[in-house]
Order: C-alpha cells, then structure tokens, then sequence
C-alpha cells in the first residue's frame, strides 16, 4: 500500500487528487495539508511515503504541476515508490536552465573521478532521460548490467535517486541542455 499525504493551498485541487487516488487499490491517502507548514506536521504525524518537495537536494523524487493528468499521476507515484524519479517536462527544464545558469560545482566535479568511463556514459543517459532499458540499448548491455552501472554511479556520488544522478550531471557540466527546437 502506498500512503500519500496531499499538500495543496486548493482544496478543491486536494478532493479532486483524493477521489483520484482513493480509487485504486494499492493507495492509501493518509491526510490533506492545505500549506507547507501543515503538510510538514502531518508527514511526521502520519509518515507517508511520499517526499515532502522543498527541493531535489533536499531528496524528493517527483514534481509534476496541477495540469498533468490523472492517469500521469497515478504513474508517476508508482514511479517514484519503485525507486526512480519523476518530474514534469517544465520542471525539468527549469531545473536544467538553473544549473546551466551556475558554473560547474568543483565538489561535485571531484566525485566524478570516482567513476568509470561507463558509469560517466550512463549518468549522462540518465540526465538525458534514458530508462535502464534504453541505456542498454543504447550501449549495447544488458538491461542488468545498466541497472547495475546507474546503481554503482549513485552509490559512488552518494546520490539518493536518478534525479539526483541529474543534478550531478549538469553541476558538474558532463551534460549540457540541447539547443531549444532540437
């Protein structure tokens, strides 16, 4: 059972996202927040399974706006519970055009000496949007062993999910945003 804890101003945002997840089977809405300091009270009341969003540094896994639809929410939880990271096209490319805006972390950049030509090749898949699947097809693996070389880069950059394999890719500049219309 996956148990969420709603956090919108809108309480007509909040039942119409609760009717929607209390009628699948494996969701459990625990409570409703209708501002971040209520939302905060509840999740140490309630312990939901879903990340409280302050920021992808802060480690949460998913951001999508009030305009995706149901059928993309309802996804994109069960995403995020199986360990990936999901967010919003907008989002991310707000998040990608804040870090290119930075110059390269020099902390972050010093991590990726820690890696292996490979796992730099797939943390750049990752950033670029690949699943597991696709970085294997791309680099001709086994969808094993490209699960097993995402696993190793984020244990070695003490990264909590792909979204922070993400961050790491543009702080560190491995990869850069494609010009727009490309």
């Amino acid at each position: 059972m996956i148990r969420i804890l709603l956090a919108d101003d809108q309480p007509l945002i909040r039942s119409g996202i609760r009717a929607l997840l209390e009628a699948e089977d494996d969701i459990e809405v625990v409570g409703e927040a209708a501002d971040g300091r209520q939302a905060v009270e509840m999740a140490a009341e309630h312990h939901p399974d879903e990340y409280i969003f302050a920021a992808l540094r802060a480690g949460a896994s998913g951001f999508l706006l009030k305009d995706t639809q149901p059928t993309e929410l309802l996804q994109a939880l069960r995403i995020v519970m199986s360990g990936d990271a999901m967010m919003s096209p907008a989002v991310t490319s707000r998040l990608i055009s804040e870090f290119v805006a930075r110059p390269p972390d020099a902390v972050a950049a010093a991590g990726m000496e820690t890696l292996t030509n490979r796992e730099r090749e797939v943390v750049a898949l990752v950033a670029h949007g690949l699943s597991n699947d696709e970085i294997a097809d791309t680099l001709v693996l086994s969808p094993t062993t490209a699960k097993t070389h995402v696993s190793r880069a984020m244990i070695k950059l003490g990264a909590r999910d792909r979204a922070q394999l993400v961050v790491f890719a543009y702080q560190t500049g491995l990869v850069a945003p494609r010009a727009a219309g490309l």
